[in-house]
This record gives C-alpha cells, structure tokens and sequence, in this order.
C-alpha cells in the first residue's frame, strides 16, 4: 500500500465517525448514553421515535464503535464505548455554537429565563456547593444521578420535585442541572421553584460538561469524586 492508499485509508477511518454522527437522533442518543446506560425500549420512549428506527440509529453507532450492549434477558441494554464518546459530543456542541449563528440562536430560546442562569464560574460553583452556600439539585432520574453527579449534588427528580419541596432548605440558594445545554428538565424544576419562593437558578452544565472542563464528579457506587 502506498502513501497515498494509505492517507485515503485513514481519512475514511476518520470519516466514519462522521458518518455515523450525521444524525440528529444520533447526537441525542449518545447524550442520553452518556447520562448511563439505557435499553432500547427506554431510548425510544424519551426520543418519541419507532423502536425500529431507534435500533437501525443504535446499530450505526455501534458499527462506528462509539456504543456497546449488554444483554439482560429480553432487553439489549446500551452504554458508550468509553467516556471520550461523550467529551467528542461536547466538543461537537462547542465548535457549532461558536460557528453557527441558528445554534447561538436556538441556545438562547432555549433558555426560558437568561436572569436565573448561573453567573459564576464551575470552580466557585463547585466552591459554594462544599461549603453549603448553595444547593445543588440534580433533576434527572434517578439512575442517571447514580451513575455519575456532580459533586455534593442531591437528587431532586423532576417528577418528585413538587412533592419534596419541603426538603429544601427556604433560605438557602438553589441550582440545578440536568443533561446540559439542550436540556429543559431544569429550566422547568427552576420555574416551579421561584413560583413557590425558593431562590432558584440554573446551570447549563451536565456531568458531561463537567468532566471535559476537567473536574470531579461523583459517583453513587463509590461514594467519592471521580475525575475519569
């Protein structure tokens, strides 16, 4: 093979990441994987989309190696190859954001509310959640906080936020987070807090985001933070 075989060999390699990510339902799917692992019944659920065009989605990534199964019985359960999957999303989100005009665009409208969004940096954030000075609500279900949560978290599902309201602190400031940038878990757990009289705001911010901007999360299994 000669040098010229060989670049065209390895930029189809290349290509093939490409190819497989070309699919918005692609892109949601790993951003739900890099949540935890899912079966296919639940992945099809929460993207409203046929259980068979979610395998043939599954089946292009996973043929581009960027997810895995695991068999429990009757269900096929997927998860990412490796935690490079996810920070390769975010960094995708971050070079469409700075280059396209409709993303920015799209950003802001998904914002219900830009006045309760977090204005300090993850650093302080994560400075004021170990000292108590804020409360750090995770929204998602339940199995995506075990898997991985941002440090000193506590998990406040959407669905049960109402009705444990009473175990937040009134006094005390509250953040949430959920999947990230394009998620609204939080946006509405921040509406419902205000208009019950909490102090309430929101970060854009998910594990994923987290872990590429280099620090910790924590996981339920272990107990402690995580940097991996």
């Amino acid at each position: 093979m000669n040098n010229r075989e060989l670049k065209d060999l390895l930029y189809e390699q290349v290509a093939r990441m490409g190819k497989a990510l070309s699919s918005p339902k692609r892109l949601e799917l790993l951003e739900m994987l890099a949540q935890c692992e899912k079966s296919v019944e639940t992945l099809t659920a929460e993207l409203s989309i046929d259980i068979k065009l979610t395998s043939a989605h599954l089946k292009a990534l996973r043929d581009a190696n960027l997810v895995q199964t695991r068999r429990d019985g009757k269900y096929v359960f997927y998860s990412l190859t490796g935690p490079d999957v996810a920070q390769l999303g975010v960094a995708l989100r971050a070079v469409a954001e700075e280059h396209l005009v409709d993303m920015r665009l799209a950003l802001q409208q998904m914002v219900a509310d830009p006045d309760h969004l977090v204005k300090t940096s993850r650093a302080d954030l994560l400075a004021q959640a170990r000292s108590g000075q804020v409360l750090v609500i995770d929204v998602r279900p339940p199995a995506e906080f075990e898997a991985a949560h941002l440090p000193f978290a506590r998990s406040m599902p959407l669905s049960e936020l109402e009705q444990r309201l009473g175990e937040l602190p009134p006094e005390t400031d509250i953040v949430a987070y959920c999947r990230g940038p394009f998620c609204v878990m939080s946006d509405a757990a921040v509406k419902l807090l205000l208009a019950r009289g909490y102090r309430a705001s929101k970060t854009t911010d998910g594990v994923s985001e987290w872990l590429a901007a280099g620090l910790p999360v924590e996981r339920v299994s272990a107990g402690q933070p995580d940097a991996a």
